[in-house]
Parts: C-alpha cells; sequence; structure tokens
C-alpha cells in the first residue's frame, strides 16, 4: 500500500513537476540570441522540446544556411543535394515570422548544376528585401552560363550594413542613390564595370570595410571614401587612386601578375601619391607587383610625411629588382613606429639582369645612416643569393632596436648561408638571430665584426 502522502508532500511534487525550466522563462530576445548561435538545424530540433518551445526558431534573426545544416544528404546525388537544400531554405522563410538580420548561404564547396538556383536566390533576395535584411551573404559561384544577376531590387535595400557576394553580374540602375547604412562591402569575382564599382563605393557615405577580389576585366580602379578603414585588392590592375581615405588603417594589396604598370612619367613617384592618402595606416600588405608600381618614378629616401602609425608591414620582394628594394627601404626609413616586418622573397622570371651601376648596395651603405625602427623582422623563401643578403645585412646594420629576426630559407640553400648570416654586424646588442632552416639555430646578441 505504501506511506500516505500529506498534503505538503503533494504540495511538493506538484511545484517540482509544473516549475517551468528557466531557458524558457527567458525574454524572446535572450531566446533568439540563444538560438542564433545554433546551426539552423538545431535550431528547428528544439521546436520538439515542448509546446513553449514549437515557434520559437520562427523568429531567430541569423539564417545561415550552410555545411552545417546539410550534413545529412551531403554524400546524396548532386540533384538530388540541391534540390533539398534549396528546399531547407525555402521551408526555413516560409516559416520565419521575425526580423531578418542576417541570410547567410553557402554552396558548401558544391557544384551546383540546374539553373534553378539562380532563380530562387534572386527571389530570396527579393524576400529579405521586404524584412528589413542587415546582412547579405551569399558564397555561390555559379556558372558563368546561367548569366546570374542579382535583382535590381536589392540596390534599393537602404537597410543593408553588409553586403557579401562571391559571383554573378552587379549592374546598379542609373536611378541607384547609394547605400546610405552599408559598412563593408566585400565582392569577390564580381562582373561590374569600372564606372558603376567607382559609384558603388563612393555612394556609401559610411563605408568602413572594402574588399575587392578577382573581379572580371577591371584594369584600374579609383577608391573614394572618406569614412573608410580596411581596404583589400586581389587582382590585376593597370593603375589606380586613393581619393579622401585618410581613415584607412588597414590595407592589403596584392597582385598575382605584373600587368600593372605604371602612368606617370618624369620625376613623379606613385609612392609619394600613394603614401599621400595614408596617414593613419597601421597594417600594410603588399605584394612585388604592388611593390614594382610603387617604384615607379623617382623614389625618395624618405617620405615627406612619416607613417607614424606603421605598426605591422608585410612586403612580397624581387631582391634581384633594385627599384622595389627602394620602395621598399623608402617605406622603412619612413615608419619610425614599426613593430613588425615580414617579408617573402620572390623569384620570378629574370628579364633584365642588373648590373653594378643598376645595383649597387655600395651607394646605399656609404649614403647618409638613416634609422630603422623595427623590432621583429620575419624573412621567408631566401636562397642565399647576394642581392638578398645585402638586403639583410642592411636591415641588422641599421635597425637599432631589433629585437628578433627569423630567416626561413627555400629549397636547395647553399650550406654557407647560416655561417655568411651570423658575421653580420648588428646596430642593436639585443638582436637575436634564428636561421629556420633544417637545422633551426639560434644566435644571440653578440656583434659579429
Amino acid at each position: 500500500m505504501g506511506r500516505k502522502q500529506t498534503k505538503s508532500t503533494r504540495r511538493k511534487l506538484t511545484g517540482a513537476c509544473t516549475e517551468p525550466d528557466r531557458i524558457s522563462c527567458l525574454p524572446g530576445h535572450i531566446i533568439d540570441r540563444i538560438l542564433s548561435h545554433l546551426p539552423i538545424k538545431e535550431a528547428v530540433r528544439t521546436s520538439v522540446l515542448s509546446s513553449k518551445w514549437m515557434n520559437k526558431w520562427y523568429t531567430i534573426p541569423n539564417l545561415v544556411f550552410d555545411r552545417k545544416c546539410i550534413s545529412a544528404i551531403a554524400s546524396e546525388d548532386p540533384l538530388v543535394f540541391e534540390s533539398k537544400y534549396l528546399k531547407i531554405v525555402d521551408h526555413v522563410l516560409l516559416l520565419h515570422t521575425g526580423p531578418i538580420n542576417m541570410f547567410k548561404f553557402s554552396d558548401c564547396g558544391r557544384d551546383f548544376i540546374s539553373e534553378s538556383v539562380v532563380t530562387d536566390i534572386a527571389r530570396w533576395i527579393r524576400h529579405l528585401i521586404g524584412r528589413s535584411i542587415k546582412e547579405l551573404v551569399l558564397e555561390v559561384v555559379i556558372e558563368e552560363r546561367y548569366k546570374f544577376k542579382l535583382p535590381r531590387c536589392l540596390f534599393s535595400c537602404q537597410s543593408l550594413q553588409r553586403i557579401k557576394l562571391y559571383s554573378g553580374w552587379l549592374k546598379p540602375p542609373t536611378t541607384f542613390k547609394g547605400f546610405r547604412n552599408l559598412k563593408i562591402l566585400e565582392l569577390y569575382h564580381i562582373t561590374i564595370t569600372q564606372n558603376a564599382l567607382e559609384n558603388l563605393i563612393s555612394s556609401c557615405p559610411i563605408l568602413e570595410h572594402l574588399t575587392l577580389i578577382g573581379l572580371d576585366d577591371l584594369t584600374e580602379i579609383k577608391i573614394h571614401a572618406p569614412n573608410l578603414k580596411i581596404l583589400g585588392i586581389l587582382g590585376e590592375f593597370v593603375d589606380f587612386s586613393f581619393e579622401n581615405t585618410f581613415q584607412l588603417t588597414e590595407l592589403s594589396l596584392l597582385f598575382h601578375s605584373q600587368r600593372n604598370q605604371s602612368r606617370l612619367s618624369g620625376c613623379s613617384s606613385n609612392l609619394l601619391k600613394f603614401s599621400a592618402h595614408l596617414p593613419h595606416i597601421q597594417h600594410l600588405d603588399i605584394s612585388s607587383g604592388f611593390l614594382k608600381y610603387l617604384a615607379a618614378g623617382v623614389v625618395p629616401v624618405m617620405l615627406p610625411t612619416p607613417c607614424i602609425n606603421l605598426r605591422f608591414l608585410f612586403m612580397c620582394i624581387r631582391f634581384n629588382d633594385m627599384n622595389e628594394v627602394l620602395a621598399a627601404l623608402c617605406l622603412l626609413r619612413s615608419s619610425p613606429n614599426l613593430q613588425k616586418l615580414e617579408i617573402i622573397a620572390e623569384h620570378g622570371k629574370q628579364t633584365i639582369l642588373p648590373t653594378p651601376d643598376s645595383y649597387c648596395w655600395e651607394e646605399i651603405f656609404s649614403g647618409p645612416a638613416v634609422p630603422i625602427s623595427v623590432r621583429h623582422v620575419n624573412i621567408e623563401g631566401i636562397s642565399g643569393i647576394k642581392f638578398e643578403l645585402d638586403f639583410i645585412r642592411f636591415l641588422l646594420m641599421y635597425s637599432s632596436v631589433l629585437e628578433k629576426m627569423i630567416v626561413k630559407p627555400g629549397l636547395n640553400v647553399r650550406p654557407e648561408l647560416m655561417t655568411e648570416l651570423i658575421r653580420f654586424k648588428r646596430a642593436s646588442g639585443q638582436a637575436e638571430v634564428i636561421y629556420n632552416g633544417e637545422d633551426s639555430v639560434n644566435y644571440g646578441g653578440e656583434d659579429f665584426p
């Protein structure tokens, strides 16, 4: 029969069964925040927890469709995969009732093989615009034959704060007046005319972050963005210019080829033109292709206005090109607060061999001593040729505050390279030289005359 329950006991048991869990009692916006950190698939699954959770996921503000939401169909036939994936997006958008802050759709590394995806993406964009979306991310590479054109209605969405696109045709309408709230614009392999791109950039008054990677058929570009802080460009350009970009703090300019040639002549200097719009630059990445562009014209020993905020400098250098070396030295001499310098030695095809007259380190060493203020140096890919060793010797001789230099050679480096490095004279008694080859060797701050 068991012991008879008292009223007190019954109250305790009833309370234990009816007391709601703590998460369910949280405010709606907190629950939305929790669900937004889950993959879409897991957020939808919370609907089976209880009747209170059945519709919770309908209002999550960030919708991310990527590998995490399609693991169950990842191994299916491509057509089946594509069909199911697109249906998942349609299903979520159909049931979703709250505001949508971010919509991200990724192809997950799979090739879409039907034209329906183009129609679906355009339809999703039209739907999202009506929901005052803030972030649109389409990480989808669509075949050229489908001629995917982003819908014109996209350019009327003034709620957008971030746009990231991986492919397609971007053609703003003639009535386009800009995105007044856009802060981040990232374009990868987009087809757009030069005038349309320049107008797009200049028509975003609070744009802070701009990335341009592999844009088709563009040779020149003009950047006009008064609030721009971060800029990254990778591609093939003949020429470009900065206008009113005085707020830039982080800049990456990487070129794959040598197509970019200066259009300046006489005593003009691309380096001076380039640096004039970068008074606040803190982080600078440049390839040897862009370094060659900067070396056009007469390269000064130092810039008229030093880069006092520059803390990090990355350069790819062809050491057998004296003009590139001089441009690199000018940047180093003009950066009094540089903390870290990273260099990769490039070994492209040599068309004109340097001669003693055109490549004379003795003149550089005999010139006025201009100190270099860098604390940490990484140099990779050196082969041990004289031009590279002269540059390293120069850095050690004039870097009075240097603390550490790491030298990582390339393949098939002659064995005596390490011996030559440790014999170089150093201006800094604290300089630590690390040869990071097959047998890493660490040498302290002794001065080797």
